[in-house]
């Protein structure tokens, strides 16, 4: 049990998004418990995101480890609800890519960091409307709403959501951060938006706080 436990941190450590799966029905097959699994996960890419706010590893290397953690976490929630299992969630947070902007990288890897610290993530994918958004909150009323965009062109979308949700009565009952490499801090509080973070690992961190966790 425990070899299989080392051998899924090192897939993390290594960034082997390939072995990743493999190594995570291992862990089902022999029946090792879930949550130690998820917090070996949990420490191993944590270690690497510490690592990335030191600079002493690239970004490259911080997707890598999250892409193997979403590729292994993703066989363990399946084996979570065979079992009738369910984690106990310290939070609920529905993020996506607001529209007209495609790009995934940096919102997978928030929602693949925040899953394996123990908050339940609904992704609504890229090009995210405003009504998409203000839908999501509705049906799953989250604790968060994450907002992403990589180009300054679409990064105005987040002032729409965040306008949507005030017409609709529903600002006040979610907190609103945003993120990718068009936001600074001064944007952020221009469209009124709680919180920004300029990496992925901040955003968890932002989290966190706001959940007072």
């Amino acid at each position: 049990m425990q070899m299989i436990l080392q051998e899924l941190e090192k897939v993390i450590l290594t960034y082997d998004v390939d072995r990743a799966e493999e190594i995570a029905k291992k862990v089902v097959s022999e029946k090792i418990d879930l949550m130690e699994a998820v917090t070996v996960m949990t420490r191993a890419i944590k270690e690497i995101g510490d690592a990335f706010g030191r600079g002493d590893c690239w970004l490259p290397e911080l997707v890598g480890g999250g892409a193997a953690l979403q590729k292994a976490m993703n066989i363990l929630e399946k084996e979570f609800k065979n079992k009738g299992e369910k984690r106990e969630s310290l939070g609920r947070v529905v993020l996506g890519t607001v529209l007209g902007d495609i790009h995934n990288i940096g919102k997978n890897l928030v929602g693949s960091l925040l899953t394996a610290n123990g908050y339940e993530v609904i992704d609504l994918d890229v090009n995210v409307s405003a009504d998409k958004f203000l839908g999501a909150v509705t049906e799953y009323n989250p604790d968060i709403l994450a907002l992403s965009a990589l180009m300054t062109t679409t990064s105005s979308e987040m002032n729409k959501v965040i306008m949507t949700l005030k017409s609709s009565g529903l600002r006040d009952k979610v907190k609103v951060i945003v993120g990718g490499a068009a936001i600074t801090q001064r944007f952020a509080e221009e469209i009124g938006a709680d919180g920004t973070s300029p990496t992925a690992p901040g955003a968890v961190e932002l989290v966190q706080k706001m959940m007072g966790k």
